[in-house]
């Protein structure tokens, strides 16, 4: 067995690219990054290097997942991330992504290799040691005809196996400040640097109560305005991009499943879901970070202030009264914002 082996079966079931990069190649991105105090809300997640999560470990098996191939309704992208709409990144039990994930760990386990998908490494940076990407000025990984439109998978194997090597290309044009521009929090502040804590994604939903010193639920009033309609994850950086240009044209399919539920999906179906609307609605698409749905419910509500629209007015009134402080605070907000 060897990586080209490896690499056409990881074709053979639709991942975009397969490469393989070494342990060692990984190795000072733990203390590198944990050293920064704006990853501080990070620690916990890289408190351990590869090798004392599997102390056998010798390779790491990168897959590239193309996460948009399909076409999702303009009423969705604007609130939510093609990569959540798209139900790749993190996939379930049950989802098609999660069982495309487990033929690769079977075919690696009839191969004779350990394997242990469970390992928390660093998967963008392996993807560029295994050579398969080179980075933007938007710090987003960029892999072939696929664009910044990649989710990464990676395997960590207990033998050595033959290693691609960095593509240190600088492949954005010299002069494009793009994404910088578009940037709507000022997250981008330089080429190649971004500060996570302004980045929409992190505000809505690392900024959360769940015992982490570092954050809390709080968004700062100007960081709400700058959100915009964004509930879940934000493309602006890369839809913007040069390089995504021809990957934006590309003809896609619609997604089927998408467009089903697409009319269920409102921000006062959001602001008042119950149990039951979240499960069938928002579980299948948004299951990544939030598993609190008042997290989901106020990030509705920041939409809707920031929308002005004097339709939501009922809605925020009612959320207003909350008997959850958190809630009650953002309602008012936003009802200031209308009115």
């Amino acid at each position: 067995m060897n990586s080209d082996d490896i690499k056409k079966y990881g074709l053979s079931i639709g991942y975009a690219d397969v490469g393989v990069t070494s342990v060692e190649s990984l190795s000072g991105y733990t203390s590198e990054v944990t050293s920064r105090d704006e990853y501080a809300f990070f620690r916990d997640r890289l408190s351990k290097s590869v090798y004392e999560q599997m102390p056998e470990a010798k390779s790491i098996i990168v897959l590239v997942r193309d996460y948009f191939q399909n076409s999702f309704p303009d009423t969705l992208t604007s609130i939510i991330g093609k990569l959540y709409l798209a139900r790749v990144y993190g996939p379930l039990p049950g989802n098609i992504e999660y069982a495309r994930l487990e033929l690769m760990k079977e075919f690696l386990t009839e191969k004779g290799f350990q394997v242990n998908q469970k390992v928390n490494a660093p998967a963008r940076l392996a993807a560029y040691q295994a050579g398969l990407t080179t980075i933007g000025r938007n710090t987003f990984a960029y892999a072939g005809d696929s664009g910044s439109y990649v989710v990464f998978f990676t395997i960590a194997v207990d033998k050595e196996l033959e290693y691609g090597k960095p593509n240190t290309e600088q492949k954005c044009p010299t002069d494009c400040e793009a994404c910088i521009k578009a940037c709507p929090t000022n997250a981008l502040f330089e080429p190649y640097k971004v500060n996570p804590n302004k980045c929409i994604a992190f505000n809505n939903w690392v900024t959360q109560d769940i015992n982490n010193p570092a954050v809390t639920s709080f968004i700062p009033h100007e960081l709400r305005e700058a959100i915009g309609s964004k509930i879940h994850g934000c493309d602006i950086c890369q839809d913007v991009c040069p390089r995504n240009r021809e990957k934006l044209k590309q003809p896609k399919v619609a997604d089927k499943f998408i467009e089903k539920i697409e009319p269920d999906i409102t921000l006062s179906a959001i602001l008042n879901m119950d149990d039951d609307y979240y499960n069938r609605t928002i579980q299948p698409i948004m299951y990544n970070y939030i598993k609190d749905k008042r997290y989901f419910v106020r990030n509705a509500i920041i939409a809707m202030g920031n929308s002005k629209d004097s339709k939501y007015i009922a809605d925020l009134e009612r959320a207003a009264k909350s008997d959850d402080g958190m809630i009650r605070e953002y309602a008012l907000w936003a009802l200031e914002k209308i009115t």
